[in-house]
Parts: structure tokens; C-alpha cells; sequence
């Protein structure tokens, strides 16, 4: 379970020689801990893009020492007793060992100077509690206490205490990480038969102390969300979160697609593992964050609109716009952006079912113009999302749609060729309107652009002015406008 090099190679470097020296000067102990560790062991250094070290002693007096000596700036934050050092691209942080104990009613920990070992008892895993001495007598030595290289070769998410109720309880926040470490490392393991999981014990402890949760923000939580989505497999996070009973807590709108009701022998599939299907499907494809938000969320709706019509079976009429309306509370509730990127989320949910249609229906340029003015620049997106959308255990039906899928892109992009409506713009404004027929802002303005608009949409008139022009003047005489002279 080794990178490319070994650990004397990998350690055998300017940053850690300099620290290993000046924590000699000052008579401290120094170990690199945490991440690094972890990702050493694992192969996946690449992925690693900073460096923590604990100290026994100051660790904003080392990361001074050592920022003087590579002739760089260490920024201290006096608050929380830590310190970072940039050099070559490289961030590494500094920290006194300490111990911590918690109040009941807090999140915040009381901390005190404490040993190595004391600073491992009280990290959230035991993968990530190894360190490497940076000590010149045993440089490069691992110390591992609890057992995290055990745990990496068994693919276990553990606690170094043997009551993990304290870990969890201490910083509920470590209940999502360990879910999010189970996701992001689910394939991380060099055996491709074991994955990342979390032991039973701590799944068990999780439920338990499920309603510490309260004491966290939910910025918090909504980072810890998006860590999950940028997993490579993230639909393992989210049954986790479901199997240790926090998805309810957490996104109840997401948490209400579970589950197949059946009436009168006719069922519905599962909407929540669809879903998680889904946002697989992008997750493969290279789907940004927000696109994976909105496959996540893109059947939200499915729940408040399910119903069931004797002869006609389950349906779920309108989930699409049901699920658009939901977004931007959904994004509330986890303090979550409410810019551009919570409307980004907001447009694919609220579209995904237009590319649907045109699949199954004959797809006709006036369907496909719409979907391009309305999509934008998303179109793509929208389309990837789409496709990920295709899932059903007959594989005959899943081949077919794709072949559709594939008519619909040609389609698209025929007609984008053709005639530029991604980006479309009226060539009647409401400004041209008031000059020509001497009126103010009305309703009327925008029913003329309205009208003009779908015209062109439609395949009606041509996307040019003169056309569009024309067009407007017979809509503004039937509306009763009169052109004032010039």
C-alpha cells in the first residue's frame, strides 16, 4: 500500500529537514500526522495538497522558526493556537499537541497542552492518527498507536477510542466526516474487493448520538454535503447517511423518496435509489458540484406528487416544477448560496423532464428550440443530466432511450446551427415599443414581446429584426396601438 516512492524518499525534502532542524534548535518534538499520512499509504500523495504537523511544545513558535529558515511568511491565528506556512505551493500547518475535553451544550472543546499520543487519542480516526517522526533519531519512523494501518488494509472507518459515543459526541461533525470518508475512500483501498466502510460499533454509536447534530451549523454540515457529492462513488455516502438514521436530520425532502408503495399489486420504483442512481451517473460523467446537487435533487418532487389512478398505475404529474419550487428552501434551510448557483440548481430540476419528452415524442424544432432558449448556456448540463437520468433494469429500454437520446442531440444541434437560439434576444425591446407608439411601461409592452418571442420559438417568423418588426406591428394594431408620427 505504498506511493510511487518510498517513505525515506518522500520525506527526504527541504520542508521537512527544515522542520525537523528547527524543532531540534528548540528543543521540541515534531511529526507529520493526519492526511498525509493517511494518503502516503494509500498511494494517493497526488491528491494531497497540504501537510500538518504536530508538535510537541509550540507550534506557532516552530512554524515561525521554520518560515525564517525557507525564507517565507507564517500566518498565526493566536485563537485557535495553530499557524500556517506556504512554500512552493505547499500549505503546512501547525499545531501544539493538546488534548481536548467537551461540554454537553457545545461544540466549542476545552483544550490543554498534551503528548503526542494524548493529540491521536482525540483525532476523529484511526486513519487518521498516524504520524511519521521527524525526530533525527527515528526520522521517518511510524507511530501509529491505535491501529490505522491495520484499519487501511481492512478498509475500516474506526475510532481511536474504544467508545466511539465520545468521539461522536465530543464533534458530532465526525459523524458526517466519518460518512464522508467512507464515500470519498470507498475505492481508495489497492484491493479491489474491499471498501471503505465504517465499523459496525460506530454505525451503531452514530444513531445513538444522531441529536447532537443540533449543536452544529448547518454551513457545516452543507460542506460536509458537498465533500460527499464530490465523491467518486457518492451514492455510498448517502445511504450511509440514511443507514445511520441522519439523512432524515439532515435532508428530509431527500430522505421522503424512500421506499415503494404498492396498491393493488401495482408498485413504483424507488425514488431515493433512482436518485442516488442518477447522481452516480453524473458523478462518472464529470459532473461539477451543482450538477451533481440538482441530480440529487432532480425527483425531490416526486414525493408531494405521487398519486395513484386506478388503470393508469403510479404517477408523479408535475415533479419536475414541484421539485424547482423546493430548491431554494432546500438551500435555506442548509445556509447553502442563494446565487447563481442555487438558480443553476434550480433550472436543471425544473427542466429535466424537457429532454424527456422530447425522447419519447417526435422531436420537432419548435420542442427543441424552446428547450435551447430556456436552457441556455446549461444546455449541455442539462443534457448530461438527462442521460444519467436514463436508468431500468431492462436493458433493451435503457439502449433505446440512449438511441433517442443520441436523435434529440443531433437534433439540438442542427437547429442551434441553424438558428442561434441558445442565446437568443428579442429584436424587439420595450424601449422600441414605447418610441414607436408613445407609451409608457404597460402589460402590453410585454405582451408584444411575448408574443414576437414565441413567433420566433415557433418557427413562425425568421430570428431577424425585420421579420420580428413586422410582426410587432401587426400585434400592436390589433391591440388598438397607433404609431405617433415623427
Amino acid at each position: 500500500m505504498m506511493d510511487d516512492k518510498t517513505i525515506e524518499e518522500v520525506l527526504d525534502d527541504v520542508i521537512f529537514h527544515t522542520i525537523s532542524d528547527e524543532a531540534g534548535k528548540l528543543g521540541v518534538r515534531a511529526f507529520v500526522i493526519g492526511g498525509f499520512v493517511r494518503d502516503f499509504f494509500l498511494g494517493r500523495l497526488r491528491e494531497s495538497h497540504d501537510i500538518d504537523v504536530v508538535v510537541e511544545g509550540s507550534g506557532m513558535e516552530l512554524a515561525k522558526a521554520v518560515a525564517k529558515s525557507l525564507n517565507c511568511h507564517a500566518a498565526l491565528f493566536k485563537n485557535f493556537g495553530t499557524a500556517q506556512v506556504k512554500f512552493r505551493g505547499t500549505e503546512i500547518e501547525f499545531v501544539g499537541a493538546r488534548k481536548e475535553s467537551y461540554r454537553r451544550d457545545s461544540r466549542k472543546p476545552i483544550v490543554e497542552d498534551g503528548t503526542l499520543e494524548e493529540d491521536q487519542l482525540r483525532r476523529d480516526f484511526t486513519i487518521n492518527a498516524m504520524a511519521f517522526s521527524l525526530q533525527k533519531e527515528n526520522y521517518g519512523e511510524l507511530v501509529d498507536p491505535f491501529g490505522g494501518i491495520r484499519d487501511l488494509n481492512l478498509g475500516m472507518i474506526r475510532t481511536p477510542l474504544d467508545d466511539p459515543d465520545q468521539t461522536y459526541s465530543d464533534d458530532p461533525l465526525r459523524m458526517i466526516r466519518a460518512i464522508r470518508f467512507a464515500s470519498q475512500l470507498y475505492n481508495a483501498n489497492p484491493n479491489p474487493e474491499i471498501h471503505f466502510t465504517i465499523v459496525p460499533e460506530s454505525i451503531e454509536s452514530i444513531r445513538r448520538n444522531k441529536d447532537r447534530l443540533q449543536i452544529l451549523s448547518m454551513e457545516r454540515i452543507a460542506e460536509e454535503l458537498d465533500k460527499i457529492l464530490m465523491s467518486p462513488k457518492p451514492s455510498v455516502g448517502f445511504f450511509l447517511l440514511d443507514r445511520c438514521e441522519l439523512l432524515d436530520l439532515i435532508l428530509p425532502s431527500v430522505s421522503a423518496l424512500k421506499g415503494i408503495e404498492s396498491v393493488e399489486g401495482v408498485g413504483h420504483k424507488d425514488n431515493f435509489r433512482h436518485s442516488l442512481q442518477v447522481l452516480d451517473n453524473v458523478a462518472e460523467a464529470g459532473g461539477s458540484l451543482w450538477l451533481r446537487w440538482a441530480a440529487l435533487l432532480h425527483d425531490v418532487g416526486k414525493a408531494s406528487t405521487k398519486k395513484f389512478e386506478p388503470g393508469n398505475g403510479w404517477t408523479f404529474y408535475g415533479h419536475d416544477i414541484m421539485g424547482g419550487k423546493m430548491v431554494p428552501e432546500i438551500f435555506k434551510r442548509l445556509k447553502m448560496p442563494l446565487n447563481e448557483k442555487m438558480k443553476y440548481v434550480q433550472k436543471m430540476v425544473s427542466l429535466h423532464m424537457r429532454p424527456i419528452s422530447l425522447v419519447t415524442d417526435e422531436v420537432t424544432d419548435s420542442a427543441v428550440r424552446r428547450l435551447l432558449f430556456d436552457a441556455g448556456d446549461d444546455i449541455n448540463d442539462l443534457m448530461t443530466l438527462c442521460r444519467a437520468d436514463i436508468t431500468s433494469k431492462n436493458d433493451k429500454k435503457v439502449e433505446l432511450y440512449k438511441q433517442n437520446y443520441g436523435h434529440v442531440r443531433e437534433k439540438m444541434d442542427e437547429v442551434e446551427a441553424r438558428d442561434a437560439v441558445r442565446n437568443f434576444k428579442n429584436p424587439i425591446t420595450g424601449e422600441l415599443v414605447m418610441a414607436e407608439y408613445g407609451i409608457g411601461p404597460c402589460n402590453t409592452i410585454g405582451e408584444i414581446k411575448e408574443y414576437v418571442k414565441d413567433a420566433i420559438l415557433d418557427g413562425t417568423i425568421p430570428n431577424d429584426y425585420d421579420s420580428a418588426h413586422k410582426l410587432m406591428e401587426q400585434k400592436a394594431a390589433e391591440l388598438g396601438l397607433k404609431k405617433i408620427s415623427k
